[in-house]
């Protein structure tokens, strides 16, 4: 199956591709991963776009797009793939339409009140990198990591103002991806806001797994 997640930015997908790369058993694919790599490697495509980023531009739509082209060519991909964070817009989507025919676009409906408490209320631990909520996942003392003693602190995209940007971001250029996706036919949605367990049941029973 070739599988797009989409979803507001802490709606979950991460979490969720992590489970469905176990239960189906193909790759989930990030473009952010492929331009690292292909700049590891000095692959011709990783130095164009190495060649973009020094100069602090965005690396454009088409290089991408040649460089996920490689990516899903490969072996681990010939069962199907999982996408999160591509595409974000429909340019995109129709250049990817192109190059891969995706059976499902599966859309995480989280309300932005339940993104925002999850992402604000977030505290990691620059040291060990352990990650706690201060109502999920509170440490045992307040604002201290269990694991080493160091002090937590909210990451920089965690904080309200940014949390908004980026919903506002992702409401502009990203959700119109819903009804791009509902016309072919490949549109299904879940309710993301419930517990990790519950989303996930609720994906194997939209995808029929």
């Amino acid at each position: 199956m070739k599988l797009i997640l989409l979803g507001a930015p802490g709606a979950g997908k991460g979490t969720l591709a992590s489970y469905l790369i176990e239960k189906m058993g193909i790759p989930s694919i990030s473009t952010g991963n492929i331009l690292r790599e292909a700049i590891k490697n000095n692959t011709p495509l990783g130095q164009k776009a190495k060649g973009f980023m020094d100069a602090g531009q965005l690396v454009p739509d088409e290089l991408v797009i040649n460089l996920l082209e490689e990516r899903i060519a490969q072996r681990d991909c010939k069962s199907g793939f999982i996408l999160d964070g591509f595409p974000r817009t429909i340019p995109q989507a129709e250049a990817l339409d192109k190059i891969a025919e995706i059976d499902c676009a599966l859309s995480l409906e989280v309300p932005y009140e339940v993104i925002a408490k999850r992402m604000t209320g977030r505290r990691v631990c620059l040291r060990c990198g352990a990650t706690y909520h201060i109502d999920a996942n509170p440490p045992r003392v307040e604002g201290v990591c269990d694991i080493c003693g160091d002090k937590l602190v909210i990451r920089s995209d965690d904080q309200p103002d940014v949390v908004k940007r980026r919903q506002e971001t992702y409401r502009e250029q990203t959700e119109p991806l819903k009804g791009y996706y509902e016309a072919q036919g490949k549109l299904k949605s879940i309710d993301g806001a419930q517990g990790i367990r519950e989303t996930e049941k609720l994906a194997v029973a939209a995808l029929g797994l």
